[in-house]
């Protein structure tokens, strides 16, 4: 696996090794001494998986308490996935990154605790799955909102249309009005 700093260097691409022929490809999306070696040692708790169509955006969530680190990938469809940095003692604090993600190329995404993250579905549909550190928390959980202007996300919205949200998102606070991590 090759481990790649994205602009926000604690937020890591995972490229895994694929070996493939015309029968499929075969694929390791964790290994806890490789990325321990990395620098990524984390304890996974939960996993999750979760179906979306075009258009539909999830996110920017977080949580106050209980921060989930996150391991994320795509195993159908495609997203662009951002992580924004919520922690005040970062040099990177209120920065974002983004990241193409796809069941073609298999890249994954380390989003550490501390951060926002969401993504939104550029295919026709998309499947997401991802490993957390931390359980979710529904009573710990925000949602930040997609379009704040301070941050100024460039998201790649198919035919410059907004996205669809649930209300819990399309309700999201601004940066300036969150709790923040230490």
């Amino acid at each position: 696996m090759d481990f790649i700093p994205t602009e926000i260097p604690d937020v890591i691409v995972i490229e895994p090794r694929v070996f493939g022929d015309e029968r499929g490809f075969f694929m390791e999306t964790w290994h806890a001494q490789k990325f321990a070696e990395a620098g990524l040692d984390a304890s996974f708790v939960q996993d999750n998986h979760s179906k979306s169509a075009r258009g539909i955006l999830r996110g920017l969530h977080f949580q106050v308490q209980q921060p989930q680190g996150k391991l994320v990938r795509v195993v159908a469809g495609e997203v662009f996935d951002v992580a924004v940095d919520l922690r005040e003692s970062s040099a990177t604090f209120g920065q974002w990154t983004g990241i193409t993600l796809s069941a073609n190329n298999k890249r994954m995404l380390w989003v550490p605790p501390g951060f926002a993250h969401g993504f939104y579905v550029t295919s026709e549909s998309a499947e997401f799955v991802y490993k957390c550190t931390d359980f979710y928390a529904p009573e710990h959980e925000r949602s930040l909102r997609w379009d704040d202007p301070d941050l100024a996300i460039d998201w790649p919205l198919v035919d410059n249309q907004s996205p669809l949200l649930s209300n819990k998102d399309a309700d999201g606070n601004f940066f300036g009005e969150i709790e923040y991590y230490p």
